[in-house]
């Protein structure tokens, strides 16, 4: 394999290589075969495993994610697409209500082990209906996993732990990152989900981030380094379940705390974080929490208000500074 590999390449081999490790795994979605993928992530799978394993679906959310629940049920492991994260909405009903509910309500007689992989968040002016960061939807769910990867590394390495995994995952792969490049992994690479990484360390302050927020994050504490304040960075790779043992132990180090996440502030995943640091990790603080989020407001196309709305890295500068001198 290259010596890098993009994000984008390595949604289309993580699923690959586990599809090769077990003849129950199948994909579908829309134009998911010839096509590749709107977003070109499923190149290269119809080729290899042929259209019994690569279903191109009809434009329905619904029977996507409705024949993915029935196929889980019954013993194949299925990875379904859903092209963008916005249209989670129009199958909601399977995803909020059904799917993460059946192994529970059947006593554990039947699992459902499937992931619904989706194009995630802004950034790229693709409007208010197709740029949503929608994790805190998911969050919201009791029942499903919740990963959205940083890293083409994490992208395999979490997708091997998805789809092995018996219960239902929701896979948040970001519209921004897709063109990023990083170093492939090794064979076999599994990330266990739930595992958070500390991807800088500091000594004056903790800025928690997902996904895009990632690099944005590390940006950011550059650009501070040359100031003089050294920020810890961690990547929560996964909301559900939920790494605060990281981030607590990363609090005892530094004693502040910033979260930046691109879901609107109003419901975001910075404030279970932040609950969950009130509660377990009061004593540790010197400074009030913030919460770098995106505005409550639709996505404008623009890029200028665009960038209004979602967080940059010099919101972020700002409130750290601001954090510092407290």
């Amino acid at each position: 394999m290259a010596d890098v590999i993009t994000y984008r390449d390595a949604v289309a081999e993580g699923i690959a290589r586990e599809m090769r490790r077990d003849a129950s795994v199948v994909c579908l979605g829309e134009d998911i075969g010839a096509a590749g993928g709107v977003f070109k992530t499923t190149t290269g799978l119809l080729e290899e495993f042929g259209p019994e394993r690569v279903w191109d679906t009809p434009i329905s959310e619904q029977a996507i994610v409705g024949a993915a629940m029935g196929a889980a049920m019954t013993g194949m492991r299925p990875v379904a697409e859903i092209m963008f994260s916005d249209f989670l909405a129009c199958c909601w009903d399977y995803l909020a209500n059904e799917i993460p509910k059946v192994r529970y309500m059947t006593g554990g007689q039947v699992t459902v082990p499937l992931v619904v992989r989706t194009a995630n968040g802004g950034g790229l002016g693709f409007g208010a209906q197709h740029s949503q960061a929608t994790e805190n939807w998911a969050l919201a769910v009791p029942g499903l996993k919740v990963a959205a990867p940083a890293t083409p590394a994490d992208v395999i390495g979490m997708l091997a732990a998805a789809i092995r995994s018996d219960d239902p995952v929701v896979f948040f792969e970001h519209k921004g990152l897709l063109a990023t490049k990083g170093p492939p992994p090794p064979p076999d690479h599994v990330v266990e989900l739930g595992r958070a990484a500390v991807v800088r360390e500091g000594g004056d302050i903790t800025l928690v981030a997902l996904a895009s927020m990632v690099p944005l994050a590390l940006k950011a504490a550059e650009i501070l380094a040359g100031e003089g304040v050294e920020a810890e960075v961690v990547d929560l790779r996964c909301l559900v379940p939920l790494d605060a043992a990281t981030v607590l132990a990363s609090l005892r180090r530094t004693s502040r705390l910033v979260t930046v996440e691109e879901n609107p502030y109003q419901g975001g995943w910075g404030a279970t974080v932040v609950s969950v640091v009130a509660d377990e990790g009061f004593g540790l603080l010197d400074a009030p929490v913030r919460r770098v989020a995106g505005e409550c407001v639709p996505l404008p196309f623009a890029d200028a208000l665009e960038e209004q709305v979602i967080p940059t890295v010099d919101k972020v500068v700002t409130e750290v500074r601001r954090l510092a001198a407290y």
